[in-house]
């Protein structure tokens, strides 16, 4: 009886349920939303097609299809090709590299030594995967390290929210300060004509402040669940999740000759991922040739045979499929607005509410729109290059300098990429997880949402009272 009532509780709709809707909505919209567009030119400063502010016009309407909305999943799949075959190779390496049992038994060495001290381990993960997201634009790279916090949080008595909010709470900090992130701030400064990385000083300031608020919500959350597990709204499911990844600390062994080696080999290969991503620049392509080599090597040096590395491999390609379903998903709602002509009037209509607003509530507003048109567009520079060539020129116009329009970018771009579903690496930790509903994670990280809108607003106003510039 108590087996039948534990599977109702945990039995929950199934993730990609709740992109199929999406999808059928968007196809709804697209014959509801007049069509129009804007005219892309090409910039040679900033080798990009940006967005002639001064252009729209509409155009026919291209409602979606049956057909074609069944298209847009292969086409999605497809515009993320680079994210998902990424994610094979790294749940590859990852499945090779707990064959040799050097993560586990590694893993479960921290956590005996951190026993009494757990809290401690939430602000250091934390500032090291914010600092990854300001300074070198790291986010859909976390999800490498999604089962690994995991099984540390479960193992210290924290839930799998807390393992997500780790990580993802903190790259929003850091894609919100935008230190000296290329994607975002790189990119809108580029197009709004200003010094590349210019205004730093307040972003700085901005970044500690949104990763503080960020720290000290996720310790809060997670004290709470150590002191009363079922606090916790996943707690039935993390109960079963537990079983297959929490680890012993009470039975751990030592660590072998090959297991120290193996862990030395995934450090060193992660320090000399850090080091790529800082001074060469590598992203996805390289990232994942870095984690392939990781894999092969720790294979056999943890004393694998060819044949087993390769039967690990596969082990792990498996365990990522579904993430990877989730975010080809999410990309076929961007390829249905964009078919459909339904992407650029959404835009402009936001952008025309914010005439004849005060400076201070226009830039509030500013960064209300970039935040719910980070929705429909999730890519960092994909967003600036819409939205950019319409804002700067606001700006002018409504009094504020272009430093500013590009905060309210940044930021805008930040909090909805692990607020809404359309990005598609939030909802694919959340399956990494044991399938945590996305209805619980809003309400878990609702809070905090409303946390950084105020400390957005503040600083923009901040923003507006200095003349944030150059210009």
């Amino acid at each position: 009886m108590e087996n039948k009532q534990e599977s109702k509780t945990l039995k929950a709709i199934n993730p990609m349920l709740f992109l199929v809707v999406i999808l059928l909505i968007v196809a709804v919209l697209s014959y509801i939303i007049p069509a129009g567009s804007y005219d892309r030119v090409y910039d040679e400063v900033t080798e990009r097609e940006l967005v002639d502010p001064d252009s729209y016009h509409a155009v026919d309407r291209n409602p979606t299809t049956p057909f074609f909305l069944l298209m847009s999943v292969t086409l999605g799949m497809q515009n993320a090709a680079y994210i998902i075959f990424f994610l094979l190779i790294i749940g590859g390496m990852f499945a090779i590299l707990n064959a040799t049992g050097a993560i586990n038994n590694g893993m479960a060495n921290v956590v005996r030594a951190m026993k009494g001290r757990e809290l401690l381990m939430i602000p250091v993960t934390m500032i090291v995967f914010g600092c990854g997201s300001a300074f070198c634009a790291n986010f859909e790279e976390f999800l490498a390290f999604v089962p690994l916090v995991l099984a540390v949080c479960l193992s210290m008595g924290f839930d799998s929210l807390t393992a997500v909010g780790i990580i993802f709470c903190a790259a929003a900090s850091g894609y919100g300060g935008a230190i000296t992130n290329a994607f975002t701030t790189g990119v809108a400064q580029g197009i709004a004509g200003l010094p590349m990385f210019s205004g730093m000083g307040l972003r700085v300031v901005l970044f500690i402040t949104l990763l503080t608020a960020s720290i000290c919500y996720v310790m809060w959350h997670a004290q709470r669940v150590k002191k009363n597990p079922q606090l916790s709204s996943t707690y039935e499911i993390d109960r079963v999740t537990a079983q297959n990844v929490a680890y012993d600390v009470d039975s751990v062994e030592p660590l072998t000759g090959r297991q120290k080696a193996v862990l030395v080999i995934f450090i060193l290969g992660l320090a000399f991922t850090v080091w790529g991503i800082i001074t060469q620049g590598y992203y996805i392509d390289e990232l994942a040739a870095i984690f392939l080599a990781i894999g092969i090597i720790g294979g056999l040096v943890g004393g694998l045979s060819p044949s087993r590395i390769c039967d690990e491999f596969m082990v792990g390609c498996k365990d990522m499929l579904f993430p990877c379903i989730m975010i080809g998903l999410a990309n076929a709602i961007i390829v249905l607005l964009q078919d459909a002509s339904i992407m650029d009037p959404i835009i402009h209509g936001l952008a025309s509410v914010l005439n004849g607003l005060s400076s201070t509530v226009a830039a509030i507003g500013m960064f209300i729109v970039q935040d719910l048109f980070n929705v429909l567009v999730p890519s960092g520079s994909g967003q600036a290059a819409i939205t950019m060539p319409i804002m700067a020129p606001l700006a002018d116009m409504l009094g504020l300098t272009r430093q500013t329009a590009v905060l309210a970018y940044q930021m805008g771009d930040a909090f909805t990429n692990v607020m809404a579903p359309t990005g598609g690496e939030i909802l694919a930790a959340l399956a990494m997880c044991g399938g945590i509903s996305f209805r619980k994670w809003m309400k878990y990280l609702a809070p905090l949402f409303f946390i950084w809108w105020i400390i957005a607003f503040i600083f923009l106003a901040i923003a507006v009272r200095i003349g944030y510039g150059p210009f």
